[in-house]
């Protein structure tokens, strides 16, 4: 009896690890199509029922939620606490995990008290019903995902889509669908395996071959369908007009606690322009870049910090024929506001423009309830930056390019991505720190969810890192790149197109997210009307 008790909360812990092993540093992504069913057993076949039944599931998919988050977001709490000397940001982590488990609590209790109405074994009998079954626990874990994603400022990082992001013939769809589809696609694969094979076990006997279970050619046909338009995406690409970019984009892999100590700005200075030269520098191979880019917080004061950082960097293009894409703190001194900001220099100098971050991440640039938090972590923020308000793109002159800037974290989310190319981007660049996570997954994680980015905008995306990952991602996802926590750049001709194309994706956005919204409602107020039609007619007799 006490196994029969264990064994749905074994379930549920295991599928929190198949989860944690689908993301880097593991990178097992195909396990991303099984990860959810020891947790889908739990919620199905539980042997008896228990008291408080709807609680109980949800209670199983907060334990997989539980093990998940920690084990994927550690160097949240690991990296920070020991850069800071603060232990109190060792709970950063968990703390932050007791909440975004209960969007793992959710989906679990609208899986089986909704859509199965907490029957116990349940046969799954007729095609159509299981489809339906599985097309809204499928829309339920979009919608989950795209509430994580922006309430309360939002934590987003590392949808389930996310971990197939090494499988080009899979991820091509986000062209049309964004990351949401990848999601939708695995969680319904998830789910139709169990309630298959439930099927089957259940109707073995003298009917057996008797009966059509076309849900299951139905999602061997989806999933085909899916890797063949892969395929032919990838081996066709687009081959529409381009013009030829020469970049250089620098690593320069400096710790981050040399970069806040304030006695090692003139070595960082010295390790930049050292840098620099090598990277800019014309040779018989190919000729100088047209754009270099260094990455985010490259010069620790911040080009406006001092005099002598200012100088610093304009003396890099007194000689220079390139355009310098950095990124760096600027004011605006008559609102007292400060910004995370992309600047593009050009003509030597003597032009910029420059990009106001406008997603900020939560405990990093601003401190959310900020009197509640002071005491335990004002040191890690003890400022707040302001949100940029538009979209801007930068102009390159030579070649003639337009470009959307990214700036930190900003290239893992979809919706805010997209608002680039909307407004004429042909290129999309991303300038990081990274270096806050020292050796951590962190780095690889970012890189896997800014990937689709590029699918699902048919962009060309330049990412340059302080410790890494930095790198070149094409239209289709292949990844070019310089191993991180390295000191060195990536120098490569791209070709960015002249006149693209805006995608399905990058028209309507998270499209899916609000039809999927529409289905578990309609579910679930279908489900309230079916259990109150059957209380009438229980009180009736």
């Amino acid at each position: 009896m006490g196994i029969l008790k264990a064994w749905p909360w074994a379930a549920a812990i295991l599928s929190g690890l198949l989860l944690i092993q689908s993301f880097p540093p593991w990178n097992q992504g195909w396990l991303c199509w099984v990860a959810l069913t020891p947790l889908l057993c739990a919620l199905f076949f539980e042997p008896r029922p228990a008291r408080r039944v709807a609680l109980r599931k949800a209670a199983l998919g907060y334990v997989t939620g539980l093990i998940f988050f920690p084990g994927t977001f550690f160097w949240l709490s690991t990296t920070l606490a020991k850069l800071y000397d603060n232990r109190w940001l060792l709970t950063l982590a968990p703390l932050l995990s007791l909440f975004l488990a209960l969007y793992f609590a959710f989906w679990a209790w609208f899986v089986s008290a909704v859509l199965v109405r907490g029957e116990t074994l349940p046969r799954f009998p007729r095609s159509l019903g299981n489809l339906g079954i599985a097309c809204a626990g499928a829309c339920a874990w979009v919608v989950h995902e795209w509430v994580r994603e922006r309430l309360f400022g939002g934590f987003g990082w590392n949808p389930l889509g996310v971990a197939l992001y090494h499988e080009q013939s899979i991820i091509q769809i986000a062209e049309f669908t964004g990351t949401p589809g990848l999601s939708f696609l695995v969680v319904f694969t998830n789910l139709m395996a169990v309630i298959i094979v439930r099927r089957i076990v259940g109707e073995i006997g003298p009917v057996f071959l008797k009966r059509v279970r076309w849900e299951f050619s139905f999602t061997m046909a989806l999933i085909a369908a899916t890797f063949a338009f892969g395929v032919r995406r990838v081996w066709h690409a687009d081959s529409s007009a381009s013009v030829p970019l020469r970049f250089a984009a620098l690593q320069f892999n400096i710790p981050q606690d040399e970069k806040r100590d304030p006695d090692a700005v003139e070595t960082v200075l010295e390790e930049i322009q050292k840098w620099n030269g090598v990277a800019t520098a014309a040779d018989a191979a190919q000729a100088s870049p047209q754009l270099v880019i260094w990455p985010e917080s490259a010069i620790p004061t911040g080009m406006f910090g001092s005099e002598r950082s200012f100088h610093f960097v304009i003396d890099q293009l007194q000689d220079a024929n390139y355009a310098l894409l950095l990124g760096t703190v600027d004011a605006d001194l008559d609102r007292g506001e400060d910004y995370n900001t992309a600047l593009l220099l050009s003509d030597h100098g003597r032009e910029h423009q420059s990009y106001r971050k406008i997603h900020l991440v939560p405990f990093g640039e601003y401190l959310p309830l900020r009197p509640v938090f002071q005491p335990f972590v004002g040191q890690l923020v003890p400022g707040d930056f302001t949100p940029g308000r538009e979209y801007t793109v930068l102009q390159l002159a030579d070649p003639p390019i337009k470009l959307g800037a990214l700036v930190c974290f900003e290239d893992t989310l979809g919706d805010l991505t997209r608002q680039f190319p909307k407004a004429g981007a042909q290129l999309l660049v991303n300038i990081t720190n990274d270096g806050w996570f020292a050796r951590s997954p962190a780095a690889e994680q970012h890189l896997a969810n800014a990937t689709l980015r590029a699918v699902e905008n048919r962009r060309p995306l330049i990412r340059c890192g302080n410790t890494g990952v930095t790198c070149t991602i094409s239209a289709t996802g292949e990844i070019d790149q310089i191993p991180p926590f390295q000191t060195g750049f990536i120098r490569r001709e791209i070709n960015v197109p002249t006149a693209p194309r805006l995608t399905f994706y990058t028209r309507f956005g998270d499209w899916l997210s609000i039809v999927a919204m529409v289905v578990v409602a309609a579910t679930g107020i279908g489900s309230a009307m079916v259990r109150r039609g059957g209380a009438v007619t229980k009180g009736l007799k």
